[in-house]
């Protein structure tokens, strides 16, 4: 694990042995999918696979439940099974957004849960010890809030957020007009847990069209 000692230089210090608390995930499926041509990222096929299919796979296992925080018609994922949950901030304001609504749904249908997972939909080969190595990271931090680093690169869409502070980021959505996730998690103590990017990036993130095409090479690797 990584975190920022006070000159703001990442250092590693040694994850903690917890329970890991049930944990809810919510997969981010709000935007808007431009460099794709529009859509549905997640609905994108890679080696027979939708990336969907593939998110939820993944997260089954660790999850105590699975939402997907979308907009538009809900039926669109009916195969799924998944409760949709979408945006209540108008104007497509981001990730943050997504992860509002999730963090709303907790409170208001799992009394007594603390944390919710989010993560990306675009990410097809998301690891598979994701909830636990963030929890420890943010136990051995003591801290509020904790995101999934690799190769250098923090992905701040895939964390752990506790849902006792749905209030404020609602204030900072709503009236301080925050979208980037940093900005918002900066006002906090947050845990960077970090993974290898090699021989796989376990938060390779399909993005693009050229994307799609690397994602086939890369499902070889993971075993399909």
């Amino acid at each position: 694990m990584l975190r920022k000692n006070r000159r703001g230089t990442s250092v590693r210090v040694r994850a903690v042995t917890i329970e890991i608390p049930p944990t809810p995930g919510v997969l981010l499926a709000g935007g808007l999918a431009r460099r794709m041509g529009g859509g549905d990222k997640p609905m994108r096929t890679i080696a027979g696979r939708t990336i969907l299919e593939r998110v939820v796979a993944r997260l089954k296992p660790q999850c105590d439940g699975i939402i997907l925080n979308a907009n538009g018609d809900p039926e669109r994922f009916a195969t799924f099974g998944l409760t949709v949950v979408a945006d209540d901030v108008a104007d497509f304001p981001g990730p943050l957004a997504g992860i509002l609504a999730a963090l709303d749904w907790a409170a208001a249908n799992r009394p007594g849960v603390e944390w919710m997972l989010s993560v990306a939909t675009d990410c097809p080969f998301l690891p598979r010890d994701l909830v636990a190595r963030l929890h420890q990271g943010r136990a051995a931090e003591k801290a509020q809030l904790a995101v999934a680093v690799s190769g250098g690169q923090t992905h701040p869409v895939i964390g752990l957020w506790h849902v006792g502070l749905r209030e404020e980021l609602r204030h900072a959505l709503v009236k301080d007009d925050i979208r980037k996730i940093d900005r918002w998690t900066a006002r906090y103590r947050l845990a960077a847990v970090s993974w290898p990017a090699e021989p796989l990036d376990p938060f390779f993130n399909a993005n693009t069209v050229e994307d799609i095409a690397e994602a086939e090479r890369l499902a070889a690797l993971d075993g399909g």
